[in-house]
Order: structure tokens, then sequence, then C-alpha cells
């Protein structure tokens, strides 16, 4: 059932990605006000729920639970570190697919805007914890220093969440539910939107599972190229 599920990820993955492209760019119709510039909703949101939420919260969790003695593993310690890779990713089609939509709407690709500035900060520290792994050799320092990194990284997600509450901003407010809870989108867009959300999260758990596979080959050629160089170090010392 297990190997099931992981063979059916990936097409039921591009199955929804395609279903969401094909409802949000022919089927849904315009906004009212933005036209179908507003289409962009079937992306851009869906995008940043897994870069701020998904991917990066997966990192903190799976590096909370290194951290702690009863679940310390290389597995957790692999997870943080491959879905912190993933979350790069789609911590950058954030910001470029919210530019596209800030041009026409703002009149500008980039302003330094709370949300946005926030959300671009979120991306150097991933990009940082990648960097600090790489600057550690010692396999179990590594995975420390970068779990208490990610978990101090994340205390900007909540600063991202809440800043359009927080400050006068351009980038708007509540794009699904008002503060009360109020569905702003209705119908055809919604289900559309909900695909999204849906498409975009197996994605992300699609590229973790690919990266993650790598991650455990390269551990493995590590591994024998250490068995082979020991050895060879123990054939000349005999010598």
């Amino acid at each position: 059932m297990k190997q099931l599920s992981q063979r059916l990820l990936g097409p039921v993955t591009l199955v929804l990605l395609g279903l969401t492209f094909w409802l949000g760019l022919w089927l849904t119709p315009p906004d009212k006000t933005q036209g179908n510039l507003a289409r962009l909703v079937y992306v851009h949101p869906a995008v940043a729920w897994v870069a701020l939420y998904v991917s990066f919260g997966t990192a903190t969790i799976a590096s909370a639970l290194y951290l702690w003695k009863r679940t310390r593993s290389l597995v957790m310690d692999r997870v943080a570190h491959c879905a912190m890779e993933v979350s790069v990713v789609f911590i950058l089609l954030t910001l470029i697919t919210g530019s596209i939509w800030g041009r026409p709407t703002w009149g500008v690709w980039w302003a330094w805007d709370a949300r946005l500035t926030s959300t671009a900060i979120l991306g150097v520290f991933a990009l940082a914890y990648l960097a600090l792994r790489r600057a550690n050799d010692d396999a179990d320092l590594r995975a420390r220093r970068g779990a208490v990194f990610a978990l101090l990284a994340a205390i900007n997600v909540p600063i991202i969440h809440f800043s359009v509450q927080w400050w006068r901003t351009l980038h708007q407010g509540a794009t699904v539910f008002t503060a009360d809870r109020t569905l702003l989108i209705h119908g055809l867009m919604a289900w559309t939107l909900l695909i999204s959300f849906v498409a975009f999260t197996l994605l992300f758990f699609w590229l973790l599972r690919a990266r993650y596979r790598l991650e455990v080959l390269r551990g493995a050629r590590y591994q024998v190229a250490l068995d082979e160089a020991l050895v060879q170090r123990r054939r000349e010392g005999v010598r």
C-alpha cells in the first residue's frame, strides 16, 4: 500500500497541477477589478503556502525532532535538510510570482513592503542554513547547528503571516478568508483555488521524496568511499 501511494504521488501531482492551470486559465471567470491578472491567485497563494508553512514548517519540525533525544535520528536530519532545499525553491517562486502580480498592480516589480521584505529575509535564512551545513564536516555538529538555526529562522514565519495586520503594507490582506472566517471566493473559483493548494502541496512532498532519495544515495556512496579509503590505509600500514 505504501509503495502504491508513493508511485501514485507523481502522477496525481501532475494531474492536479494540469487541472489547476486548465481551470485557472480557461474556465474560471476574470475578476471584476483585476480582470485576468487575478488568475495568479491560483498560483501565488498556493506557492506561498508551501514556501512558508509546508516546506519550511517540515524543516522546522524535523529539526526540533532531531534536537529531542528520543526522536534524534539521521532520518530527521536528512528530512530537515532536504525540506529546506525545496523551501528555497518555493520561496523564490513566491517572490517571482508576487513580483509579476505586483508590477501591474503597484506599478513596480519590487517594494520594500513588510511582507515582501520579511519573505525575502526568510529566503536568506534558508540559504544561510544550507551554507552553515556545508561549513561543518562533523555530521553530528552539522546536524545540531543546522537544527538550532532552523528553529531560530522559523520565528520569521509568524512575522510574515501577521505583517499585513501589524503594519500598513502594499500587499493585500486575506485572499480566501476574512478575519472572521468569511469566505471571499466562491463557486468554481473556490474549487480551483482548493485544487491548487492540494496540487502544490503534493508537489512539495514529491520533490521532498525525490531529494531525500538522492541524499540517501549520496550518503551510501560517501560511506563506500570512506570504507575503501580505510581499507587502503590499512594495506599501506601493513606494508
